[in-house]
Parts: C-alpha cells; structure tokens; sequence
C-alpha cells in the first residue's frame, strides 16, 4: 500500500512539476548599435516612393521601401518619418498622367476574356500634381521620387513627382532633403537610369557615363556624411530580370499547318525557318539584312508594352516585325548589363570609401528570379503570381518593398552593430485578385 502511495505522489509530483515549469518569453532586444536614427532620410527613384501599379497613390506610399525602414529604425530610436503622401481619397495618378493599374477582366481583340492589369479610370487624379504639400514643420524624410536620375538631385528640375513636395520652384533635391539635418540616411540611385534605357528597347534614352556617375554620386556623399551621419547604400538591380522584361516569351508566335507554311514561302529565301507549334517572333534589326528583320534569339528579351491585341489580331511579330522600341536585343542587353556592373562597384568602392553599409540590391533580385521560399510561402519574379512585384512588373508591391527592407536592416545590423527588428514580410499585401 505504502508502495502505491508512494508511486501516485512521485507521479503527482512529476505532472505538477511539468505544469509548472513555464517557459519564459524574453522580449527581443532592440538597440540602434552605432547609428542615430532619429533623423532619417532616403533618396532615390519610383522604389523608394511606394511607386507601384504604375502609379503614385496613399497605400503605395503607406508601404514604401522607406516607410518600411523608417517604421523599423523607429524601434531603436527612430524620429517622425513625414512623406509627401497623396490624399487618402484620391486614385493616384502615374508619370503619364494615368490611373494606376488594378488586377481585373479584359477583353482582347479575339473576344477572350481573362485577368489582366486594367486601369482603374481613365485618366489619373491631376490635382496630386496641382498641389503644394511643403511645409516647414513637416521637413520630408522620404525623398523616393518616381524618374529620379542621380545627375538631377543638385539642380531644380521640372520632375513633377519633386515640384507638389518641393521648398520652392529653385529648389534641388539634395538642398531639401538635407536641410533637416539627417543623422542617418539611404541612397537607391542609379537605377532609374538603367531602367529607362531598358524600357525605351534600348532606342533613345541616354545613360550617363561612368567617370560622371562617380563623380556625382561622390559629391551627394560628401553632403550626406558632412555632419557624421552614417548611411547604406544600395546597388542597382539587373532591370532585365524584372517581370516587365520577362513576362512575353520570345517564342510566342505559335503557328497551325496552313500560317506555317503561309510563313515558310515568305521567310526562307531569307533563311528564316518555321514549324508548327511555338516559334520566334520576328523582330526588326537593321544590321540583320537587306530587310531589316529576323527572327529573336532566346536570350533577348521582349518588353511588357508590346501592344498584345496587334500581335494577337494585326500580325505584329510575324508578317510585320516587332519594333526595335519593344525589344532587348543581345548587344543592348549586353551594354546595360555592362553598365550595372560598373555602376555597383562604383558604389560599393564609394561605401567602403565613406565606411558606409551596402545592400546588394542586385544579389536580391536575382534570388527572386530563381525563387525563394520565405516563411512558408514562395517568392518569385514571376508576374502577379510572383508575389514580390506589382501590376507594371517593375516596382514591387506591399509584400515585395518589405522583402526588400528586411534586406536593407541586415545590411545596417552587419555594419553598425545594431539590432534593428526585421518586419513580417507576410503581413503585407502582394497583388490582389478580384
């Protein structure tokens, strides 16, 4: 009997033991390491703004890549975070002048219906532009303005996205976004540079040359840091990995038995040759021939503009070639991807210069092109089903920017030796279907 008791209370005993034993929570500990945070400044083009769908507008702002970051440094110190946001009730406007862009149903000139990018009206809200919102008890922290070209940051220019936030009509970027005096700072230029010239095809936008671009970049350092403050920069995506570049397939042009023999009669005596099934577009190149056309190579890339309803219906891309404006060839892609290149070692050898943090920008992008698993849900560069990019396959979305921003706070915990909280990538929003 005594046997019995004595196993009950040891067993009594053990329960109580278990029950009691509750584990401790230990509230992570947040520290700005080596940087003052409590004024923060960031710079740089439509990414930074909360550009997204093609468009400026307050939710995209509300979840820009500098928001993110401001709203995570304002764990360990971090100050008021102003942005020159649209009104709340107004659908935003895109840098011509339309509407941003919605997930929604189109019909194509077949009479097929499907999801597809629409706009949300017909035209975007003018009066975002029509408005001054500077104020000086509110000096602007974020400095992401859609178009932005590093070479435009010391002087006044007519960039519409700066005149509604601008101090004044003379007014440079530079001499009012430091004019509070930041402690801390981020620098995402150089990519609207690239960029245009790789949505032009390659055809009209110029990129400006390296010795300039150090230079350039140098001097918005040395007004950066003339005070002290610390910074991080970011390199510059390869933009031809974006959904906008990647999304069309260069073999496209399917063909039945009688257009594939229609196309053979025309395009063999140029050598050019055709089968049932997928095959290349055929695109316009003037060192190609006598006619100026051949057929894409599948390492060239077409862009997300390319008018579908005329490849569709009108015969763009098989008895009338692609335009040069809608393509990416190999020699052009070969040129901006040289540019990149030399433009991120120009700013990695100015960060280590200045003793800054640096965010490989470009080593992110290129994860998304592979894909990536991210807290149980996969990321990728692949259009709308990506996760990661909005509806104009260039800027991401909600989900995207914080991706991103959790890239930027590792950078700045590695070199500053601070514990900046990451964000909850999963807790924002990518595209939304109807």
């Amino acid at each position: 009997m005594n046997r019995i008791i004595t196993t009950i209370s040891i067993a009594a005993f053990m329960v109580l033991a278990v029950f009691s034993c509750k584990p401790k929570y230990n509230e992570p500990t947040y520290s700005k390491g080596e940087i003052d945070p409590s004024r923060f400044v960031m710079i740089g083009g439509g990414h930074v703004a909360g550009y997204m769908n093609d468009g400026l507008y307050f939710e995209g702002q509300e979840n820009s890549l500098a928001n993110i970051i401001a709203r995570q440094l304002a764990k360990v110190g971090g100050g008021n975070f102003n942005q020159p946001l649209v009104d709340q009730s107004s659908i935003g406007i895109s840098s011509n002048l339309l509407s941003p862009m919605k997930l929604g149903y189109k019909t194509d000139c077949q009479g097929v219906t499907s999801l597809s990018p629409i706009r949300i009206a017909a035209q975007g809200d003018l009066g975002v532009f029509n408005q001054n919102i500077y104020s000086t008890n509110a000096l602007f922290g974020n400095y992401g303005i859609p178009g932005l070209k590093l070479a435009d940051v010391f002087s006044s220019n007519s960039n519409s996205f700066f005149t509604r936030m601008a101090s004044s009509s003379s007014a440079s970027i530079m001499g009012d976004a430091f004019a509070s005096q930041p402690t801390f700072f981020s620098l995402f230029l150089g990519l609207e540079e690239v960029l245009s010239f790789a949505k032009s095809g390659g055809t009209t936008e110029y990129i400006q040359p390296n010795i300039l671009f150090a230079s350039d970049y140098e001097q918005v350092l040395l007004t950066a840091t003339a005070n002290g403050a610390k910074g991080v920069l970011a390199t510059i995506p390869d933009v031809s990995e974006m959904p906008y570049f990647t999304t069309i397939p260069w073999n496209g042009l399917t063909l039945d038995a009688s257009s594939n023999t229609t196309l053979n009669s025309i395009y063999n005596p140029l050598d050019y040759y055709f089968s049932v099934g997928s095959n290349p577009f055929m695109i316009v190149d003037s060192t190609a021939n006598a006619f100026a056309v051949r057929q894409i190579l599948s390492t060239e890339l077409l862009t997300l503009s390319l008018p579908l309803d005329s490849v569709k219906c009108n015969q763009m891309g098989v008895l009338f070639p692609i335009r040069d404006e809608f393509v990416l060839d190999a020699g052009e892609l070969q040129y901006l991807r040289g540019v990149i290149a030399e433009y991120n070692q120009i700013i990695i050898d100015l960060a280590a210069k200045y003793n800054l943090a640096v965010v490989n920008v470009n080593e992110f992008s290129k994860n998304l092109q592979t894909g990536f698993v991210y807290n149980g849900v996969t990321m990728s560069s692949k259009f709308v089903s990506g996760g990661a990019y909005s509806l104009d396959g260039i800027h991401f979305n909600a989900k995207g920017n914080a991706l991103l921003a959790n890239e930027f706070i590792k950078s700045i915990n590695s070199k500053y030796k601070s514990r900046i909280p990451q964000v909850d990538a999963n807790a924002f929003n990518s595209t939304l279907f109807p």
